[in-house]
């Protein structure tokens, strides 16, 4: 099984590789279109929403091609892109934002419905719905312009008061995005909805500008590569989501640095559809250089470097993280089943908890990590399945007495799936709680500072295997590991381990 998925992901990426350099080739040849031609102009402060859409319609009308941002700074409102179009920025080109509300129309209700058409529809600088063979390349940017935008008093209003996206792109498919700087949204920098062969490199992407300021979200999508890109947020980094019912699916990021104040990476938290068969590898995550204070007061160092939950129904399986450097963050590795069951459209029902299970995490480094510790936790009766750690480094801050962090952990089965609702838990390295075939190999942990905390902490867990850690600050004083209802388990003790008991059970 798992040599299928390899082969599947090889040959993914040769067909999304082999589709960025072919796309070109399905566009009539010398079919380009430069929007000053059709009247706008790059001093950012004429409005070139008209000239810009003439320019496309234009291609259109002849069968497709290349419209071409020039250098300077285009002023503009919503743009509608349409098939067989390629967006091209020269060097030194800006599409800018407007900052005036009525130059970003709502866009009708899309035929696919999600969670985020709270108010009907969209409102997006760069729009498309039911598209195909559409592309932005170059190396020009765009900014949303997003602390000029006023979002509503309300922190938790998110779309409802309609700021627009930079990009919004909903049931296209065979999409390029290449080369781009974003910046500053109003609110999400990218989102890509129900969209299908969707390859995203290169791109540069810093969003500081407002509240729910993602960098990207890929949302019930499938066949997705994101690779080679720089991202920097205010809000979480890399998301992908199932806001509706299709499933994020056969998707790769790769080659990727994230920063972010809130999570990194993360899949979630709205999971209607769930995700299926996702490779995360050779990624970074650091601190951002943003020097502002966090607009959600989260931490500097940011939330999580890894956050995976299914908490609206669905089934997160077949995950793949690979080679992530972790610098930071307050808790490096989260895991989440919960039941906030929330619908993605008026009248949904969730009938169902939903399912995280087989997930293989490899070769990771955290540090400089804060006090919060990672976490794998289900619901009694739902256990997380099947996930294997392997070849883990963890090195946190550490320091916490007695008093410091919380000795019970709230199950919270209904509230909203962050690190932050459990901050510093009664474990330095790993809490694990409802959870069934966890396997730790090569774990490598320890704190700058003694911590009182024991380093693992498991709770109603069967199949618990941990073999081959190195626990740099181990003084013999507390046990490795403490737990109660953990069945059918094997544990070794600590490599260099000479006296005292690694393991303390409760009604073993």
């Amino acid at each position: 099984m798992k040599i299928l998925h390899i082969s599947f992901i090889v040959f993914f990426l040769s067909q999304i590789h082999n589709y960025s350099y072919a796309s070109d080739d399905c566009l009539p040849k010398d079919s380009r279109y430069n929007i000053t031609d059709f009247g706008a102009v790059g001093d950012g402060e004429v409005l070139n929403t008209k000239f810009i859409q003439k320019a496309i319609d234009a291609c259109v009308s002849n069968g497709g091609g290349t419209v071409i941002i020039p250098s300077g700074i285009f002023k503009s409102g919503t743009i509608l892109l349409k098939s067989n179009v390629e967006l091209h920025f020269e060097h030194n080109s800006v599409l800018l934002s407007s900052t005036d509300v009525a130059d970003f129309p709502l866009q009708p209700m899309p035929k696919y419905r999600s969670h985020k058409d709270q108010l009907g529809g969209f409102n997006a600088l760069i729009y498309a719905e039911g598209q195909e063979n559409i592309a932005l390349t170059g190396n020009g940017t765009i900014d949303g312009q997003g602390p000029l935008h006023t979002p509503m008093p309300n922190p938790y209003a998110g779309d409802v008061d309609g700021r627009p996206r930079n990009i919004l792109l909903i049931s296209c498919k065979n999409i390029k995005v290449d080369g781009l700087r974003m910046l500053n949204a109003a609110i999400w920098n990218q989102h890509y909805l129900d969209c299908e062969d969707l390859f995203i490199t290169n791109t540069y992407v810093y969003s500081h500008g407002s509240r729910n300021n993602d960098g990207i979200d890929i949302d019930g999508c499938r066949r997705v590569v994101l690779s080679n890109s720089i991202i920097d947020s205010d809000d979480d980094g890399i998301v992908l989501k199932s806001t509706g019912a299709a499933a994020c699916e056969d998707i790769v990021i790769t080659n990727c640095v994230v920063s972010s104040f809130c999570n990194a990476i993360k899949a979630g938290t709205e999971t209607t559809g769930g995700f299926k068969n996702v490779t995360i590898s050779n990624c970074v995550v650091k601190p951002s250089k943003e020097k502002g204070k966090p607009i959600w007061d989260t931490p500097r160092i940011g939330v999580s470097g890894l956050s995976l939950m299914i908490v609206d129904g669905g089934i997160l399986e077949g995950f793949t993280v690979n080679n992530l450097t972790i610098h930071g963050t307050e808790s490096p590795i989260y895991i989440r089943l919960g039941n906030r069951a929330r619908p993605h459209t008026p009248g949904a029902v969730v009938n169902n908890i939903g399912e995280v299970k087989n997930i293989s995490i490899s070769n990771v480094v955290a540090y400089d990590s804060g006090t919060w510790g990672s976490s794998i936790t289900g619901l009694e009766g739902y256990p997380i399945k099947n996930v294997s750690l392997n070849n883990i480094k963890l090195f946190s801050k550490g320091g916490l007495k007695m008093g410091d962090f919380n000795r019970t952990v709230e199950e919270d089965e209904k509230g909203y799936p962050h690190a932050i609702t459990y901050g510093n838990l009664p474990s330095s390295a790993f809490f694990i709680r409802h959870a069934e075939g966890i396997s730790i190999d090569n774990l490598n942990i320890g704190t700058e500072i003694p911590d009182s905390r024991f380093p693992i902490i498991v709770d109603d867990v069967q199949g618990l295997h941990i073999k081959n850690v190195m626990w740099q600050d181990a003084d013999g004083t507390k046990p490795l590991v403490k737990g109660k209802a953990v069945t059918n388990h094997a544990i070794a003790a600590p490599l260099g381990w000479t006296e005292g008991e690694y393991l303390e059970f409760i009604n073993d």
